[in-house]
């Protein structure tokens, strides 16, 4: 039943990651670590390949309706993809275990991970219930600031496994000036470069099981494609509501278990 469970949230990933260009991602690892009982390194792990390869297909669908700005792209992944590949491939192994004791207190490297990953789920929450209003967007004087920014963001992704489309879905309406819709298709190219280099810095470290990861990432890329069409049906800003809340919920279930529990 949990194996079902487990597929099922797969194609919801995929799903939501086609109608919302991110915020699917971030339901990966929780389904990995607390349906499919993996371990949170091997999750986020597998997290990259499963977002990675979805985003390229839905990345392909994209490019062909014209929304993708490919030369956006390729400057917002070149600063990040380095964050994405130094972490997974030197900064998480050498992550110590425990993280941090104190007298019988014990923060574990897989706690520390899942910690981490439910504020960027609480911050990717807000993200999705803020009402934004349309200002005009500011001219940008700093560049290098915002390559320092995008190559944290990799770190930060990194380190969670998320593809990261609700850091990069605003950066790209606000520096590259696109509109919601193109900066939608232009992240899931973004998520591709990210996700896929970041998880190549793992294969050297983990042992990869290949057929659960392409069956999983399967039903996940078929979601994608589902997602691409409803887009056309939803309501999107009434779905990144009732998505945020539920991420949300989720964050605090995260924290309640790792912390307290």
């Amino acid at each position: 039943m949990t194996e079902v469970l487990g597929y099922f949230g797969a194609l919801c990933i995929g799903i939501i990651l086609g109608i919302t260009g991110g915020g699917g991602s971030i339901l990966t690892v929780p389904i990995l670590v607390y349906v499919l009982q993996l371990n949170p390194v091997i999750a986020t792990a597998y997290s990259l390949f499963i977002v990675g390869t979805s985003s390229a297909l839905g990345s392909i669908h994209n490019f062909r309706k014209g929304l993708v700005d490919v030369r956006s792209a390729v400057r917002f992944a070149l600063p990040s993809v380095l964050g994405v590949y130094l972490t997974r491939k030197y900064l998480v192994p050498e992550i110590p275990d425990p993280v941090f004791y104190f007298a019988s207190f014990q923060l574990t490297k897989a706690t520390f991970l899942m910690v981490i990953f439910a504020v960027v789920m609480v911050l990717a929450a807000v993200s999705m219930l803020k009402n934004k209003k349309e200002n005009p967007v500011p001219e940008i004087t700093n560049p290098y600031g915002s390559l320092i920014q995008l190559f944290f963001v990799g770190v930060l992704i990194g380190l969670i496994g998320a593809g990261g489309g609700f850091l990069i879905v605003p950066a790209l309406i606000k520096l590259a000036r696109l509109t919601i819709k193109k900066a939608i298709a232009t992240s899931l190219l973004v998520i591709t470069i990210n996700s896929l280099i970041g998880f190549s810095g793992d294969i050297q470290n983990n042992e990869i099981d290949w057929l659960f990861l392409l069956s999983f990432t399967a039903l996940s890329a078929v979601g994608i494609f589902i997602g691409l069409y409803l887009q056309k049906f939803i309501n999107e800003k009434l779905l990144k509501k009732i998505f945020g809340i539920f991420i949300l919920l989720m964050a605090i279930i995260i924290f309640c278990k790792e912390l307290f529990s």
